[in-house]
């Protein structure tokens, strides 16, 4: 179900850039994602979504955008992504995301955007625009095989359509990188899925890769998790809470050597760990009067 509803804010912001992804304010135009991924921790309860198949559309997001961003003293990063894709399908209808991005250009804010969609190329022209200031495209990549992502995230762009989607933003000039997270204990977490994650972001020209080597669950989350795991690898589910148990973080048993295979790999194709940052201009020096 698509509702329609009023935003109080737009922005939130942090007195410091986040140190992994650089982002000093986000946003996020949508409540709910319709790429349905089974291991997205925005279900969990703290983040008060009461139906995560619901996708909340906040029509006021651009007046209220256009004013929050006028009143700020100081200019940042603003992220897209953290809580539901700017590129879920919905946007294909409101180009909320387009206009968010239009008013950014306009007052010349930089932008880190995480997406799953390759729908990001609808607006090359404004994220070209933006990079006059800085802007970076980060595409979640748990997995090259189109199958496996079919069942891990049912209804977002295949992992093949991503990386289309990134070699085009390189082909023009504006940093682009993989977000390898999270990889799911028992299903990504393998040698072999590494290698071809970074090799495949080395043939489409990405600039970076950040990844982080586990998952979270967490109540609601944890449930609606093992279900899927239930419906498509019956056994694995048990397999995890003999494992994990009730913990937050679950980590693969492998992942000091997952680790180190990835850090050779990016270092052999010369493929950053880190995402890029936004670096303001430096104040004109106050001339003296002597």
């Amino acid at each position: 179900m698509i509702r329609e509803i009023q935003a109080k804010t737009m922005l939130s912001h942090r007195k410091e850039p986040d140190p992994w992804f650089g982002v000093k304010y986000n946003m996020n135009i949508y409540r709910g994602c319709q790429h349905q991924c089974i291991y997205c921790d925005s279900r969990s309860e703290c983040y008060q979504i009461e139906d995560f198949n619901d996708v909340l559309v906040k029509v006021n997001a651009i007046p209220l955008l256009r004013k929050e961003l006028a009143s700020k003293r100081v200019k940042g990063t603003i992220g897209f992504g953290s809580m539901s894709d700017p590129y879920t399908p919905v946007e294909r209808k409101y180009q909320l995301t387009r206009q968010a991005l239009e008013v950014i250009a306009q007052m010349r804010y930089p932008v880190h955007m995480l997406t799953k969609s390759d729908l990001v190329l609808r607006d090359l022209d404004l994220l070209k625009q933006i990079n006059e200031v800085f802007a970076i495209i980060s595409f979640t990549l748990t997995t090259a095989d189109d199958d496996l992502a079919a069942i891990l995230e049912p209804h977002a762009p295949l992992p093949s359509a991503r990386l289309r989607a990134l070699h085009t933003l390189a082909e023009n000039d504006i940093p682009c990188g993989i977000m390898l997270m999270p990889i799911l204990p028992f299903l990504e977490d393998s040698p072999d899925n590494i290698t071809a994650i970074v090799e495949a972001a080395h043939q489409h020209g990405a600039n970076y890769i950040l990844p982080s080597f586990g998952l979270t669950l967490r109540d609601r989350q944890r449930e609606y998790y093992y279900q899927r795991l239930d419906e498509h690898y019956p056994g694995l589910s048990e397999k995890y809470q003999r494992t994990y148990g009730e913990r937050y973080q679950c980590v693969p048993a492998n992942i000091a050597a997952l680790q180190q295979h990835f850090t050779k790999l990016c270092k052999h194709y010369g493929i950053a760990t880190r995402v890029p940052r936004y670096t303001p201009p430096a104040a004109p020096a106050q001339l003296s009067l002597f």
